[in-house]
């Protein structure tokens, strides 16, 4: 208990100095057990996630040095897919209102991405995963998906090895559109690299390899569910997605 709160006075205490300004870390937790770590273990190497739910795209079971890990395979992709099971998926999320949901998420089924099961209303703290990009000619994809709304749209912060830059987006109704962009975030495949999300009111900040590189105030808090996002024909390995939630 005192090295929990001995850390969590270092973090209030700590900040970044970003091109001659400092900023205050955000502290999003009193202590770890907070947290919540989407476990892989129980899951069946080769099958779809019971975690998370396929919403588009193909997502799998892999498997790395004898670690479970989740894979979105988008070498079977052709134009974009809805999962098999979205209708079924759409209903798990959000009910009666499903079909809304299922409308919209059709209309932009380019990118693939998969909703943590039981995450219903994320809206301050932190998101964060590990993640390879593998293959892709196209893309690379690797985002946190978040502020899910029953409607079906959504934000998503990504990290792209092709591309080498990092980019929050939003989708309303179909239509994506940047919010911010940030060039030169070198994240080269086959390497494993994390990206992390912390929100704090309307305030987004955006984390490559432990490093700041995005800043952005949003027009309205954020509220909905999460998961994964990813785009195209990309193949990208998955690991340690994470939750901690804001202190109160």
């Amino acid at each position: 208990m005192k090295q929990s709160l001995l850390i969590l006075a270092l973090a209030t205490s700590s900040a970044l100095f970003i091109s001659g300004t400092l900023m205050p870390r955000l502290v999003y937790a009193q202590t770890t057990a907070q947290a919540q770590s989407i476990d892989l273990a129980g899951e069946t190497v080769g099958a779809e996630p019971k975690a998370f739910l396929p919403a588009v795209g193909h997502w799998r079971i892999g498997e790395e040095n004898g670690k479970k890990l989740l894979v979105v395979d988008g070498s079977r992709w052709a134009r974009g897919q809805a999962s098999a099971g979205l209708a079924d998926t759409a209903r798990a999320l959000y009910g009666e209102r499903y079909t809304e949901f299922l409308d919209n998420v059709k209309a932009y089924a380019y990118f693939p991405m998969a909703v943590a099961k039981d995450v219903t209303d994320f809206r301050e703290g932190a998101i964060s995963f590990r993640f390879k990009g593998m293959d892709g000619r196209i893309d690379q994809g690797a985002g946190i998906l978040f502020n899910l709304k029953p409607n079906g749209d959504y934000l998503a912060l990504r990290a792209n090895p092709l591309e080498d830059n990092l980019v929050l987006w939003k989708y309303v109704r179909g239509r994506r559109s940047s919010v911010k962009w940030i060039r030169n975030t070198p994240t080269p495949s086959r390497t494993w690299h994390t990206l992390r999300l912390e929100v704090q009111g309307r305030e987004v900040h955006g984390y490559l390899n432990d490093k700041l590189y995005l800043t952005h105030t949003l027009d309205a808090p954020v509220s909905g569910r999460v998961g994964l996002w990813s785009k195209a024909d990309s193949v990208v390995y998955f690991d340690g997605y994470r939750i901690v939630p804001a202190a109160k």
